[in-house]
Parts: C-alpha cells; structure tokens; sequence
C-alpha cells in the first residue's frame, strides 16, 4: 500500500509529522552511532526537557523507529537503538541536516530582511 500525502485522510501524514519533527530528527541523528541511554541523548541533543524528549522516544518505539532495551542492573539500565526502519532515515535526515546546516546564515539573512531589522 502506498499513501498519498496530500490526501488529508491517508495515514502518511502522520509519518510526516513523525519523522517532520525536530526532536525525531535529532534522536535519529544522536543514534545513528550506536544505542545510547536516556541522559546521552539529552546532553546531546540539548534544549529538550525530559518530558518532551520521554514522549518522543515513546512515539517513536510505537511507530518501530527505535526499541528501547532495559538491562536488570541496579539502578535499571536503559538504552534506545535504531530499528533497521530507523536507520533507512539516515539519509533523508542527514541530507535535510547538512542543508540546514550549509543554508543557515542565508535563512536567518531572510528572516531578518523580512522582519526589518
């Protein structure tokens, strides 16, 4: 089955906004090395609260971009790894990354055109 993302009643839209979400991106990104634990990928990623970024790894495991493996250690060990769905984000995502990335002094130029200052 193939969606149609302009179709406002097809699920791919909420692929779109699965993987179109800035704290997906970068829990993607931040796990493209290897599995990391839940406070690695806060320090990493920055600016997410635990809440947020909770939810997000959550959505994700629902969705089968990321499993989430508890080791019987005191304290309990957690770490979150790519799905072999997860990785076949690496190139899409890393490609919009390295454009962000390459485009940012013109985007911010614009905005601050655009707003007059």
């Amino acid at each position: 089955m193939h969606g149609d993302a302009f179709d406002p009643n097809c699920p791919t839209r909420l692929v779109l906004d699965r993987i179109g979400d800035k704290w997906s991106v970068l829990v993607v990104l931040s796990l493209l090395d290897g599995p990391r634990r839940f406070t690695q990928l806060r320090d990493m990623i920055g600016g997410v609260t635990p809440k947020v970024l909770t939810q997000t790894l959550r959505t994700m495991e629902r969705d089968g971009l990321l499993t989430r493996q508890v080791f019987a250690e005191v304290p309990p060990r957690v770490e979150y790894e790519l799905t072999p769905l997860g990785l076949s984000l690496q190139r899409p995502i890393q490609a919009i990354a390295d454009w962000a990335e390459e485009n940012v002094n013109e985007v911010m130029s614009a905005r601050s055109a655009h707003s007059g200052t």
